[in-house]
């Protein structure tokens, strides 16, 4: 992992974004976010949409299922199923090079 990818990561990790600021962020309609929230697809944290919050790991999540959709004309369940399976991968990839020996 090259050192830009770290710091970007770090500075986005505390993130916390309000419905609007998420949907600019991953250049996404508000809409369109409400539709996979309503749909399970992607988790809103708080009581209403107006208090709803969304960390930097829900704006990876809607780049990806955003472009999965587009690029493959795939139906947003199929699109979150795929984002899950990346996030997965992911999160294997990060375990095995911490578990790499210096």
């Amino acid at each position: 992992m090259r050192d830009e990818e770290v710091i970007a990561g770090s500075l986005l990790e505390d993130a916390c974004f309000t419905l609007e600021e998420l949907a600019r962020a991953a250049a996404v309609s508000p809409e369109w976010l409400l539709a996979r929230i309503e749909e399970g697809l992607l988790a809103a944290g708080g009581a209403s949409a107006t208090q709803w919050r969304f960390s930097a790991v829900a704006l990876r999540r809607v780049q990806r299922m955003h472009a999965i959709e587009r690029a493959f004309d795939a139906a947003p369940e199929l699109a979150a199923l795929v984002a899950d399976l990346l996030e997965e991968i992911d999160t294997l990839r990060a375990r095995v090079e911490r578990a790499r020996p210096l």
